[in-house]
Order: structure tokens, then C-alpha cells, then sequence
């Protein structure tokens, strides 16, 4: 038996594609593009702008796909964690963050992860598969479909559960959807994706026009120190991650945001701030810092708030932007470093 077409797995082109093939003309393409995405339709009944016959047409040769979350957790401060469940078993988690006027969504593109980061807990787990598109896209609806109408998703950020760039075509794919104004209607301005740093994936997202912006983990101020905390700075070491951003194309006003986690007596000194200050010359960088979120299977620890300013202070006085970020959603381990996204019993 001939499996059904994943509609939401489909470039723009590919939906056409398909539709031609149903003998359907191409302005199809817009009216079931934006059921899917603009209105969230979960079944071909819905499309009452579309004849019975084409929707039959539909229902025979393809199926939509749509993600419920399992569960929403609260935290006291507003952040929610969304867990799906997804069709073979496996769970991701999403994590809504609230804003002043909007809303960012953190998504998740793996479930697991490979890269063994030691402040990370997903990495625990180990890698079990890729995302699909529908799967990456699913996540934004089912949200979105669980908010009042006057709430606004505008900004997306790929740093969930996963290495974004270890699942690159996938993610094109979506994100190609999430542009659209036939599709999700974001802004490549308001879309992050942060990455480990995967030399070759990294240029090749960068070569990609308007994806989004790049947001590159750095973590440490020396390579033994970048590789203890995450195994790929030894396949890809400090210095030519840093050749790399320097070669990478950037919009005229562009910035690349280095992340660093700052963990108590390891990487939060001011002699790190220094090292990380000389590292990044020549780079046009925003540098956020990210006091360690504690959970149960590290012996680290949370930075003393000095440390934090102290770090801030020589990064500021040195010409950089430098931002710490206050992490959301901890009282329900949905801050940077503590999605793990097991699946739920039942």
C-alpha cells in the first residue's frame, strides 16, 4: 500500500508539484498552504473554500499531521513547557517564553542529542533521531493553537532539544515554510538558530540569504576548557570556529551572538572575560551570558552573581554588547540546559 504524502514535510514548490499532479491549479497551492498554516487546519473537512472532490482528492493522496501537547507545565514566572508526544513514541519539548508584548518559542529540532555538552541535560539522553519538518513546524501550531488568539509567537529560537545543524536539511525545509507569507509569516529577523558550532553546517546555513541569525555557543576561553565542557571543540577547535565566523557573511548592521554558560570556578573568571574579549576582536559579536542552570545529573554550580557582573563589566568596558540572561522556566526545568524530553507513560 502506497503511503500518503506528508503534506506538511513539502516545500512551497514540492506542495505545487503535488497539486499539479492531482490535475489542481497552482493558486491551490496558496488556499491549502494557508489552511495548514495560517488557519492550523488538522483535517481536510475543515477547507470549506475547497470542493468536496479536491478535498476527496486530499484525503486519498496525503494526510496533515498536528502535534497535542501532552502536557503544559506553568512556571511561576510565566514560562510554559510544552511536552509532545509524537507518532512513534518518542517526546520533545518546546519551551514558551513570555516578553514584554510577545512571545518566544524555543523549538526543539532532535530528539536527544549526540554532542554530550556537560552542562546540558538533553545530551544525557543520547541521540535518537532527526525531526522531520512536519515535526519542527508542528511545534509552532500546537503552541499557538493553545494560546488565546491576542497572543503573538513573533520570535523563534532553534535551541531546544538537538543540535539545529547536525539536522540541516530538515530545518532548511521548515524554516523555508516558517518564511513564507504563503506559510508561518515570521521574520527572518526574529528567527535564531544557535549551533555548537559545525564549521561546515555553519557556512552553509550562512549561505542560505535571510535565514535568520546565527547564535554560536562558546562556553569556555580555551580550547581545554571548550573541549571539557564540549566534545566537538575537538573536532572543530577554538581557533578556526573563530576564523570561521570571521569569514561568514553578515548583514550590514549583523551580529553574531556568542552564548556562554557560566559556571562557577570553571569558566567565570576575570581572566576567562579577558581571554574571551581578545578571542572575539575583529568579530561583530553580542555576547550573552548565561549563569548554569543547575539540575540533578551535574555537580556544577550556579556562578556567584559578582562573578556574573565582574564577567559583564570587562566585556562591556572592552567596546562589547553584553547581556546577561535572566533564565525563565527553571522551577519546571525548562531553562537553557534542562529540556530532556523523555516519553510519558500511557
Amino acid at each position: 500500500m502506497k503511503s500518503l504524502v506528508h503534506l506538511k514535510n513539502l516545500a512551497l514548490q514540492d506542495l505545487e508539484s503535488f497539486l499539479l499532479s492531482l490535475d489542481e491549479k497552482r493558486f491551490r497551492v496558496v488556499q491549502v498552504a494557508r489552511w495548514l498554516y495560517g488557519r492550523g487546519a488538522r483535517s481536510f473537512e475543515e477547507m470549506n473554500n475547497l470542493g468536496k472532490e479536491f478535498r476527496r482528492k486530499l484525503a486519498e493522496k496525503s494526510r496533515i499531521s498536528w502535534l497535542e501537547p501532552r502536557e503544559i507545565q506553568a512556571s511561576a514566572d510565566g514560562t510554559r513547557k510544552f511536552r509532545f508526544v509524537l507518532e512513534d513514541g518518542e517526546a520533545i519539548e518546546s519551551v514558551l517564553l513570555p516578553e514584554r508584548d510577545h512571545w518566544t518559542l524555543c523549538l526543539s529540532t532532535q530528539v536527544g542529542c549526540n554532542l554530550g555538552c556537560g552542562f546540558c541535560l538533553t545530551g544525557k539522553r543520547g541521540f535518537v533521531r532527526n525531526l522531520i519538518p512536519a515535526e519542527i513546524i508542528d511545534q509552532i501550531l500546537g503552541v499557538r493553537a493553545a494560546l488565546p488568539p491576542e497572543n503573538r509567537i513573533r520570535n523563534l529560537v532553534f535551541m531546544g532539544m538537538g543540535e539545529p545543524l547536525l539536522n540541516l536539511e530538515n530545518l532548511l525545509q521548515a524554516l523555508e515554510i516558517i518564511r513564507s507569507p504563503s506559510g508561518l509569516q515570521f521574520s527572518y529577523r526574529h528567527i535564531t538558530v544557535s549551533t555548537a558550532g559545525l564549521i561546515p553546517q555553519m557556512e552553509a546555513l550562512s549561505n542560505r540569504r535571510h535565514f535568520g541569525q546565527l547564535a554560536v555557543s562558546l562556553n569556555a576561553s580555551t580550547d581545554e576548557q571548550r573541549s571539557g565542557l564540549m566534545p566537538i571543540n575537538r573536532k572543530y577547535p577554538l581557533r578556526d570556529l573563530l576564523a570561521a565566523c570571521r569569514r561568514l557573511p553578515l548583514a550590514t548592521r549583523g551580529k553574531i551572538t556568542f552564548e556562554y554558560v557560566l559556571i562557577r570556578g570553571v569558566n567565570d573568571s576575570a581572566e576567562d572575560a579577558l581571554r574571551v574579549a581578545r578571542m572575539l576582536k575583529g568579530i561583530r559579536a553580542k555576547i550573552n551570558l548565561i549563569p548554569f542552570n543547575e539540575h540533578f545529573q551535574s555537580p556544577w554550580k550556579r556562578p556567584a552573581e559578582t562573578a556574573v557582573v565582574r564577567f559583564r563589566q570587562i566585556l562591556m568596558d572592552r567596546g562589547y554588547t553584553a547581556v546577561i540572561r535572566q533564565s525563565k522556566g527553571q522551577d519546571i526545568m525548562a531553562a537553557c540546559g534542562q529540556l530532556g524530553g523523555r516519553p510519558l507513560p500511557g
